[in-house]
């Protein structure tokens, strides 16, 4: 029996609620409809006061150590942050700067942003692109990228934006198959061993 993909989603935002994480978690599920799979949230705004001041990894405390492996243990990663001055956040940035640099590479990520206008849409390809292409990952072809006004009450509730977000997924799945066919494929080498 195969075993269920793991998906982690790492949310840059802040607060709790938070709309970054929101759009993370409807990603999950939406992924979820279509595979078996086991999810995991990160929220960075937890963290935050346990990330603060670590120059090394060495420096963290475990609880964020177990957030660390598990984003690079994941088979499929979906990150969403909110756009702060034309950009991820510093917290997510400072996350990711732990990460091994070899812990991504091919794995699929599924990138999204929240923000308070459309003007920082290109953020997406311009910023979280540009930051997975150094770990070598296989950013998905879509983005997803939601404005205030497609929340309500932090559920995304705009029909365009739960379109785009089915789309992309249905888009992501050839890759996400690829990643369930490797991960058999170094199961079934580890059992034979």
């Amino acid at each position: 029996m195969t075993r269920p993909l793991r998906i982690v989603a790492v949310s840059g935002g802040l607060q709790r609620p938070s709309k970054a994480a929101a759009l993370a978690e409807h990603l999950m599920d939406l992924i979820a409809d279509e595979v078996l799979c086991e999810q995991r949230l990160v929220e960075l705004g937890q963290l935050a006061p346990q990330l603060a001041g670590a120059v090394w990894r060495s420096q963290l405390p475990e609880t964020v150590e177990r957030e660390l492996a598990a984003v690079e243990q994941a088979d499929i990663v979906v990150v969403a942050t909110p756009v702060y001055r034309g950009a991820y956040t510093g917290l997510f940035k400072h996350f990711f700067d732990f990460i091994h640099q070899d812990a991504l590479v091919d794995k699929p990520i599924l990138l999204a942003a929240t923000g308070g206008s459309e003007r920082h849409a290109l953020m997406i390809d311009h910023q979280l692109r540009p930051l997975f292409s150094f770990f070598q990952a296989r950013t998905l072809p879509l983005g997803v990228y939601a404005t205030d006004k497609d929340f309500l009450d932090y559920r995304l509730q705009d029909e365009a934006l739960l379109q785009r977000a089915a789309l992309a997924v249905q888009r992501a799945l050839p890759l996400i198959a690829l990643t369930r066919h490797a991960s058999s494929a170094t199961a079934d080498e580890l059992a034979v061993a």
